[in-house]
């Protein structure tokens, strides 16, 4: 397979997780033959869109031109028009604010009268802020104080991404302080971002509960014979945000690794949506948190990494959880449980 073969391979899920129809999405692949015509035609339909005011679909496919990263001045150029877009759509909900922090991020929330729990949600190494952020009106009207933002070194992140890129999490606490409730903070990390929120809720008890999918624990930064099978995209873009060599950044990130002790240590609800056909996250991993982290609770997806084919059921149970974890709303709850097992049945 090719490097372009795999673009087109792994955008479908972040494509989907923004509502666009598979046969749209590829429509637009199929015009795709090298990287120059990828920003091109995806950048040209989020044009279109954005011509026509429909700015949350214009912002998807901008976001899609700069997968799987800003890595050259047109990607550069889709990613900004991409924020250009999402700042036009936002005038309509004055409730979001950009965010005063260690890194950009928008925000809902802060500064109530009485203090909202804080949730906050972070992408993976290639999601942006703008392709999540859609979920703060949301969030707004639950009551929670949110921030949306970005994990270490993508999008606009300028923090590192190292040994130490779990202190991020510590420092937007410390950044809304007064601002929210976060004694009562709760973080939905998906993928990558998750590793980070495990390790950062072992030394912030801040950090009331953490909710994840598709999170690299142990074994993806240890097994180098399931390094060697890891689709380049990914290893490519471990390379761009750490600095390192796509044949050294595994060798620089086997230390990250979390420990079964660690795992074992830890002392607040944990949910994970794990694919059990991932491809990037091995399945030593998932089997690693079922072992060790006390109580945790797992949805799994018969399908690839982002379990692309469930979206849906993963968006509705990953939000669940979080209530859950907090333990109030409970009509919201009842309403969110009943979508959810219809969804699943139907599946």
């Amino acid at each position: 397979m090719t490097y372009l073969d795999e673009l087109k391979n792994y955008v479908i899920a972040h494509a989907r997780s923004q509502g666009m129809p598979p046969e749209h999405s590829a429509a637009i692949l199929a015009r795709v033959d090298d990287d120059e015509s990828w920003v091109r035609e995806w950048s040209a339909e989020g044009d279109r869109l954005a011509a026509d005011d429909r700015l949350p679909e214009a912002n998807a496919h901008y976001i899609m031109a700069r997968f799987p990263y800003a890595d050259g001045p047109a990607r550069q150029e889709a990613a900004a028009r991409s924020r250009a877009v999402f700042d036009r759509w936002r005038a309509g909900f004055p409730a979001i604010r950009p965010l005063e922090g260690p890194a950009p991020g928008w925000t809902v929330g802060l500064d109530a009268p009485e203090p909202r729990p804080l949730l906050v949600l972070t992408g993976g190494i290639i999601s942006v802020k703008e392709q999540w952020a859609a979920v703060l009106p949301q969030l707004d009207a639950l009551g929670f104080a949110g921030i949306v933002t970005e994990m270490p070194r993508v999008g606009e992140n300028p923090v590192p991404y190292d040994a130490d890129a779990w202190r991020f999490f510590p420092a937007l606490l410390d950044a809304v302080e007064g601002r929210a409730d976060t004694g009562r903070t709760y973080l939905l990390a998906l993928s990558f971002s998750g590793h980070l929120a495990l390790r950062a809720a072992l030394h912030d008890d801040r950090i009331r509960g953490v909710v994840g999918a598709g999170a690299p624990l142990r074994h993806f930064f240890t097994d180098e014979t399931w390094q060697a099978n890891v689709p380049r995209v990914t290893t490519e873009t471990l390379a761009h945000l750490t600095g390192a060599g796509p044949d050294k950044v595994y060798a620089l990130i086997r230390d990250w690794a979390l420990t079964p002790e660690e795992l074992s240590a830890l002392r607040i609800p944990v949910a994970h949506v794990t694919s059990l056909r991932d491809e990037i996250i091995p399945p030593a991993d998932a089997a690693l948190l079922r072992e060790r982290v006390p109580g945790v609770r797992v949805l799994e997806h018969d399908d690839v990494h982002g379990a692309p084919s469930s979206f849906a059921q993963t968006r509705l149970w990953t939000l669940l959880s979080v209530l859950r974890i907090h333990g109030g709303f409970a009509p919201q709850r009842l309403a969110l449980t009943k979508e959810f097992s219809k969804l699943r049945y139907a599946s």
